[in-house]
């Protein structure tokens, strides 16, 4: 375990001044033309101009920087703190290539979105079409879709089953990563532009369906995965089991100092590395993440699980959790080694918490209120090229549709909404 354990909140990279942001500006080569662009902007999903708003951020053009970055992407100041951008614009910087430090496209992107908010004029606003387009779910995806949406002219509303927009990166992100301000300033930009919020609204019926496909033109499912995956082994209904989804949220009221020695996690993923991480910050002594598989087919980004290693999180490879131990609350694991040992003698460890982080159920009450949906497993199934279902009403992006990120779900937002809008013209 390191000696200097980091703060719960305590951001990984801390927000640039002024002079930072100017000198970080300066080391990008603004490589790339309207015909070529640059490979940091390619490899950004939603597109985002990035040479062009780091050259006004050089120039001390805030408001410009802000302008070119909400231009593509309206949750702009959300990605620049939760993207992987270690493996998409930094990634793809061509200071890699001749050895030298990627230019910090996040830090600078932060740096951009904050100053440009404080000076955030009302949006143009543009004549409004006849044809409504109802949003159900003010996720990352269906914020992103009502925003583009209302670009182009449409009455859109957004249905949320919740008190609040924002979805699960208001709940459900760690909040070493993103901050208490969360995604409040893009959408109190998105209601500037006009785009009306139904809150406490949980559609789960057919007739809600029914109400909606009358009123509306096209409506586009923003609404996510459901509930976490149930650990399905012995002594899961344990006290001191959690799904992650529930323990990251828990952990992001600020008032938790759970009494555990030690944590164990399960599973590969993202929301896994996130797990364990907070539970380092939680100053948790003993925290391992469990994957039956070899570290090589971990769904985690690598540079994750590296910095998780260096902070003192544990993995056990090959290895799997068969039963949970303890009366009525947890007390220890009992776990077997997978794949060449794999018929070796079980092992127990001790364990105050365990938390299931092996994915998330499939939103099946569609089935019976939208007619004619088609899934792949728990993956939605839409038109790559439009975002349209199976039942030409309704298109879908996000984490429905396999999206795996804030901004893979920014990217699938805007090819439903360019989808919709051509479907709406064509049905008129």
């Amino acid at each position: 375990m390191t000696s200097t354990i980091p703060k719960l909140d305590g951001e990984i990279k801390p927000p640039f001044n002024e002079e930072q942001a100017r000198y970080e500006a300066e080391r990008c080569l603004t490589c790339g033309t309207k015909e070529v662009p640059a490979p940091c902007q390619v490899a950004c999903p939603a597109g985002i101009d990035v040479p062009g708003f780091i050259s006004a951020i050089g120039a001390g053009q805030w408001n410009t920087a802000r302008d070119i970055i909400f231009a593509e992407n309206p949750l702009g100041g959300t990605c620049a703190l939760v993207c992987p951008a270690p493996v998409l614009c930094e990634g793809a910087c061509v200071l890699n290539h001749i050895e030298l430090r990627p230019v910090e496209v996040a830090c600078l992107q932060r740096f951009a979105s904050d100053h440009g908010f404080a000076n955030l004029a009302n949006p143009v606003r543009h004549e409004r079409s006849k044809s409504k387009i109802a949003v159900v779910g003010a996720g990352p995806s269906g914020l992103a879709c009502a925003s583009d949406l209302v670009d182009r002219g449409y009455q859109v509303t957004i249905y949320e089953a919740e008190t609040e927009a924002g979805g699960l990166v208001r709940t459900a992100i760690a909040p070493y990563r993103q901050p208490t301000r969360a995604i409040g300033p893009e959408i109190q930009a998105l209601m500037t532009k006009g785009v009306q919020f139904e809150f406490n609204q949980a559609l789960t019926t057919r007739e809600d369906f029914q109400q909606l496909e009358a009123q509306y033109s096209a409506i586009f499912l923003g609404v996510g995965l459901g509930a976490d995956m149930a650990l399905d082994v012995p002594g899961h209904q344990l006290a001191g089991v959690w799904g992650a989804l529930p323990f990251i949220e828990r952990a992001r009221s600020g008032n938790w100092t759970p009494s555990a020695r030690s944590l164990v996690v399960i599973g590969a993923g993202n929301t896994a590395i996130d797990v364990a991480r907070i539970g380092i910050r939680l100053r948790i002594p003993d925290v391992a993440v469990f994957y039956r598989r070899i570290p090589q087919r971990m769904k985690a980004y690598d540079y994750e699980v590296q910095e998780a290693i260096l902070e003192g999180v544990h993995f056990q490879w090959q290895a799997i959790v068969v039963e949970v131990l303890g009366s009525w609350r947890v007390q220890g694991v009992r776990c077997r080694q997978m794949g060449p040992v794999e018929d070796s003698m079980p092992f127990v460890l001790n364990a105050d918490l365990v938390v299931s982080a092996i994915g998330q159920e499939r939103r099946a009450e569609l089935d019976t209120a939208i007619q004619g949906l088609t899934w792949d497993g728990h993956q939605l199934v839409v038109d790559p090229e439009t975002g349209q279902t199976a039942n030409p009403q309704y298109f879908a992006a996000g984490d429905a549709i396999g999206g795996t990120t804030v901004v893979e779900a920014v990217r699938g937002a805007k090819i439903a909404a360019r989808g919709i809008s051509q479907w709406v013209r064509r049905s008129a």
